[in-house]
């Protein structure tokens, strides 16, 4: 579209705030853009001097220009970044954003329970967040189970099944976790100013849970319940140290979002930072590919309609360090020159700092654009080196975990095409085997992977390697020639230390090059399958740490063994114990079948 013909258009093009679309010849969206005025925005691509080539390309291919007026600032803001997503129009800045954000869920249940989830569903849910970090929150949930007292059960908890008294208390109730209101002992209101705490204090406002807190505590001494004042006491503590770990600004300081960008070549790296009740409760670093040389500032004017949007905040006031032209006027924008908000500013613009650093060493070190051979090139390099008589594109590994000769597992991992087919990832319980016996565990989880898969009527892989030397081998082979599928495919070993890679019929190892492509590729299937295994190890063993010693024992259920738990404390006090407290407990008779086998 030529100056003049846009010039017969231009008095059609309203003066209101919207979004305006660019398209070629067929038809095809080149960018989107949001502005206060239309007219004076789409204009100013046509009446001024184009210096940058990128944007003069955009303009010599504009051939049709679509505009859409909004009621508010805030929507043209959400539609601007939700058609940039669908699209993805080739002159916009390029940002990756397939990320899952985790949030907390208050659930809209009768008594709600709080947990982590990554799909916000429509169902009238609360939802907080979302969350920059799984681990952080991960580590929040444990601290509000740890300091408010609320159920993590998944009891259908209505009145008439309270009323009828279909449930009873579990171990939580009885460790101080939870009040019990599966049984009526504590009231939908109480409930309720339970979860208002957990609301504050995912906002950074800790000051009502501590008042809260401080008056429980009083009314406990109240009553002469000093030790639940005591505990009282602790959670406060616990809550006035988790307060002072979290960077505070300033408490008086109220909501702010908090930006710094840094502009290197065709990147931008960005940090951002949200401040709620003087607390930094959120902190995202971002890097953007821009595409037409656009300022610092336009780079900030579109970051943060999309930071808005993600992050759902709703602040009144940005912190930046430059002014920049903002749709929504009800938005104060300030550059602090010095006071709090300005070590807020420094403070951003530090971890953006680091960001790029990090960017710029790696581009160095040629991290960024690796010169490891990728995908099926990476395949035959594998496919040559081992002498393979086909393409490796599926690849199975086998580790066995075990803590001393207890809670023996497996795990399996599986790449395709080079790269983590986590969907086909496996967990194996060993059955059969018992003690530290790595050759039969390994010789077990093999055969049942692939008697099942032949069952099913699934593809094998072309490759199987087992973690371990040639013992751990020889047992996985035993059952490939039980199956009898050794012709189908091939089996190595990759030895734990000086990283060989032993095949069944050869005497000599094979020794790949240090550092070479398919040696690197080998240790990054093994250290996934190390991860994997032992996430598993470890959660077994904290599931089994009372099961496997209490309840598996002849005549100790679940419930006996809560009961002893709840008066005992721990498995090793239970040793301790005398028989007439246990058997006075929970009988002579389970009491003799518990002492007998704890004194094997």
């Amino acid at each position: 579209m030529t100056q003049q013909e846009f010039q017969q258009i231009s008095k059609s093009i309203p003066l209101q705030p919207g979004i305006y679309k660019y398209f070629d010849a067929d038809k095809k969206l080149l960018y989107v853009g949001k502005a206060k005025s239309l007219r004076k925005r789409v204009s100013s691509y046509f009446n001024k001097t184009v210096g940058s080539y990128k944007t003069a390309e955009l303009v010599r291919r504009i051939h049709t220009i679509d505009f859409t007026i909004v009621t508010s600032e805030q929507d043209a803001l959400f539609l601007e970044n939700s058609l940039i997503k669908q699209f993805q129009p080739v002159f916009n800045i390029n940002l990756k954003d397939d990320k899952s954000y985790p949030f907390i869920v208050i659930k809209k249940e009768p008594f709600p329970r709080v947990f982590l989830t990554r799909k916000k569903i429509n169902d009238g849910s609360v939802y907080l967040g979302p969350f920059t970090s799984v681990a952080k929150v991960r580590e929040l949930i444990q601290f509000i189970r740890q300091n408010i007292p609320l159920r993590n059960c998944k009891l259908n908890l209505i009145d008439s099944n309270i009323q009828k008294k279909k449930f009873k208390v579990c171990l939580e109730y009885h460790l101080g976790n939870c009040k019990g209101p599966c049984e009526g002992l504590q009231t939908a209101a109480d409930y309720q100013l339970s979860l208002e705490q957990v609301k504050n204090l995912l906002s950074g406002n800790l000051n009502p849970v501590l008042q809260h807190l401080k008056q429980e505590m009083k009314d406990y001494v109240a009553d002469l319940k000093f030790e639940k004042a005591e505990i009282t006491r602790k959670k406060m503590e616990h809550l006035q140290n988790y307060q002072a770990k979290s960077t505070v600004v300033n408490p008086k300081m109220g909501n702010a979002d908090v930006y710094t960008v840094i502009r290197h070549k065709d990147q931008a790296f960005i940090n951002y930072l949200m401040v709620q009740n003087g607390n930094i409760i959120q902190t995202e670093n971002i890097q953007l590919q821009c595409k037409l040389d656009e300022t610092p500032q336009e780079v900030l004017e579109f970051i943060i309609g999309h930071i808005s949007n993600r992050f759902e905040s709703h602040s009144a006031e940005l912190i930046l360090p430059f002014e920049i032209e903002w749709l929504d006027e009800s938005v104060k924008i300030t550059v602090p020159k010095a006071g709090p908000k300005k070590q807020l500013l420094d403070l951003s613009q530090k971890n953006a700092d680091y960001f790029f650093r990090e960017y710029e060493q790696k581009e160095r070190l040629q991290l960024n654009k690796s010169s490891e051979p990728k995908g099926l090139v990476l395949l035959e390099q594998l496919q040559t080196d081992l002498q393979l008589q086909e393409l490796p594109v599926h690849i199975e590994c086998f580790d066995n975990s075990n803590f001393q000769g207890s809670y023996p597992v497996s795990a399996m991992i599986c790449f395709k095409n080079g790269e983590p087919s986590k969907k086909d990832y496996r967990h194996f319980n060993i059955k059969t085997v018992t003690g530290i016996n790595d050759f039969a565990s390994m010789k077990e989880v093999v055969y049942r992977r692939y008697k099942r898969l032949l069952e099913e009527q699934q593809s094998l892989p072309q490759l199987i390697i087992i973690d371990g030397g040639k013992g751990q081998l020889s047992a996985a082979m035993e059952s490939i020639r039980e199956l009898q599928i050794e012709h189908q495919l091939t089996v190595i070993g990759l030895a734990k230390n000086i990283e060989e890679v032993f095949f069944t019929a050869d005497q000599q190892s094979v020794k790949l090059p240090y550092n070479s492509p398919s040696l690197n590729l080998l240790r990054r299937i093994r250290d996934e399958v190390h991860r994997f295994g032992i996430t598993f190890h470890r959660n077994q063993r904290s599931k089994g740490t009372f099961k496997n010693e209490l309840e598996d024992i002849n005549g100790i259920g679940k419930a006996t063994a809560e009961v002893l738990l709840q008066k005992f404390r721990s498995v090793a006090n239970i040793k301790k114990a005398s028989r007439e407290e246990i058997a006075e407990l929970i009988g002579e008779r389970r009491a003799g079948f518990l002492m007998e086998a704890l004194a094997r």
